[in-house]
């Protein structure tokens, strides 16, 4: 009997063992086999990137960190989808420095967090137009507060204004539908400084009506004479324009600097003395006002040409002293070395300001045919996407902006490529007047495609 109890015990007890294995055995291989239960690796992730609100930037270097100890421990020979990684792809254009707060993520910004926590990356560069009954986001007519008469199509002969019912559609993403509301909001508290030529200055105006949404809006206030933009006696404008809005204190303004270089006079009491022009130092005001700004969207490009630096009477310098380096002196390189120069002073300043964010936009192209400005160029297509709809490149078509900014913490806020198939959109020919006009194929009707520069800025904020 007492060897009976025995056998039966350890009988009992190895039915037992045989099960536990039989039941993590299965346990195992659904695991492996079934997508729902291998979500959960990612679960404890999850949780803490929503509980302590991490940013993109943090999150993606903590999944890069396991990524890496996997692939040690596999040494690259376990076959696609036998491990389960959680990638989030990380370049230039995608979004950054998103923070993941439940209680008020809106339905378009989850689309754009889906996108990239499932392992696409967020390419606003790369996608197509597409007609939208919802566009302009405000009227041709209006914005009278803050739209140059020059720009605003509706007011000219122009009789076509199809150009204003397209919007754009990045590839792997949903961008957020602007709201002027939401982007005051966001920017509470916030200085967002416009600095670069007369796109830049396109761009400024072009947000300035959106957020209003082309109304009058007599309690927003001047603020210019707080950044030093105010008319000098005898010019025929300021250098620039600042405006607040007092119930969110948000502050909207744009700096005239074409070339993006330091400019200072050689005799300051000669008022036609030829000016130092810089390559290595970024302007003054700049400089000057940075710690005051949370957002700087810089652009440059269509100054640099020798025929507006001679105009301007510019030196260049560098180190303080003339350039005598021929090879420096010629247009392109000069240019491409200020790119290079500000974009690593700005990074710089980031270290020392986690509250700022930077962006560098790309060309803004010509549409001139037969000639340019001032030889009989034109551009009077009128007809919508007659070039196509999609743009496909994965590289910028700005490929100096593009290699400035990698590497740093300045993001891209790339345009060229979507902007060069949208040339019915440009002021041409039409004018006040009822003659016509030079042809300018180089600036936009307002509303118009800078509209959408801003809409891709206010996806990345």
């Amino acid at each position: 009997m007492k060897g009976g109890n025995v056998g039966r015990f350890w009988g009992g007890q190895f039915s037992f063992f045989l099960a536990a294995i039989l039941f993590t055995t299965i346990f195992l291989w659904c695991w492996e086999k079934n997508p729902l239960l291998t979500s959960l690796l990612s679960a404890q992730d999850q949780f803490i990137m929503q509980s302590s609100e991490i940013s993109m930037d943090e999150y993606a270097v903590s999944l890069r960190s396991k990524e890496q100890i996997m692939d040690e421990h596999s040494n690259s020979q376990i076959a696609e989808g036998r491990i389960v990684e959680n990638r989030l792809a990380v370049s230039d254009s995608t979004v950054k420095n998103v923070t993941v707060t439940p209680s008020t993520k809106r339905r378009d910004d989850k689309k754009i967090m889906t996108s990239q926590l499932e392992g696409k990356a967020c390419n606003f560069a790369k996608g197509r137009w597409i007609a939208d009954s919802r566009r302009p986001l405000y009227s041709g007519f209006k914005c009278k507060q803050w739209l140059s008469e020059m720009w605003a199509c509706r007011l000219t002969q122009r009789t076509d204004f199809s150009y204003e019912g397209y919007r754009w559609q990045p590839e792997n993403c949903e961008m957020p539908d602007f709201s002027g509301s939401e982007f005051l909001r966001r920017m509470q508290d916030k200085t967002i400084a416009f600095i670069g030529d007369s796109l830049g200055r396109q761009q400024f105006q072009s947000l300035m009506c959106m957020v209003t949404g082309g109304e009058e809006k007599l309690e927003v206030e001047n603020v210019g004479w707080k950044y030093g933009l105010v008319k000098p006696r005898g010019a025929v404008r300021p250098d620039g324009w600042a405006y607040r809005f007092p119930n969110t204190n948000t502050t909207i303004l744009y700096y005239w600097s074409a070339s993006l270089c330091g400019i200072e006079p050689l005799m300051i009491t000669d008022p036609a003395t030829e000016s130092a022009m810089n390559l290595d130092q970024p302007p003054a005001f700049l400089r000057k006002y940075l710690d005051q700004f949370d957002v700087v969207v810089l652009n440059t490009g269509h100054h640099w040409n020798r025929g507006k630096v001679n105009a301007n009477r510019w030196v260049m310098h560098v180190n303080g002293k003339p350039v005598v380096d021929r090879k420096l002196a010629e247009i392109g390189n000069a240019k491409n070395f200020t790119v290079y120069s500000i974009a690593r002073w700005l990074d710089s300043q980031i270290a020392s300001r986690p509250q700022l964010k930077a962006f560098f936009r790309t060309i803004s192209p010509r549409h001139f045919l037969n000639g340019d400005w001032n030889t009989g160029g034109r551009c009077d297509n009128t007809v919508p996407l007659t070039k196509g709809n999609e743009v496909q490149q994965e590289e910028s078509s700005d490929p100096v902006i593009g290699s400035a900014v990698k590497g740093t913490k300045v993001k891209l806020l790339d345009i060229t490529a979507i902007s060069e198939i949208r040339d019915e959109g440009h002021i041409s020919h039409y004018s006040l007047k009822s003659s016509e006009g030079i042809n300018d194929c180089l600036h936009w009707c307002l509303p118009g495609i800078p509209d959408t520069w801003n809409e891709l800025l206010y996806a990345q904020l």
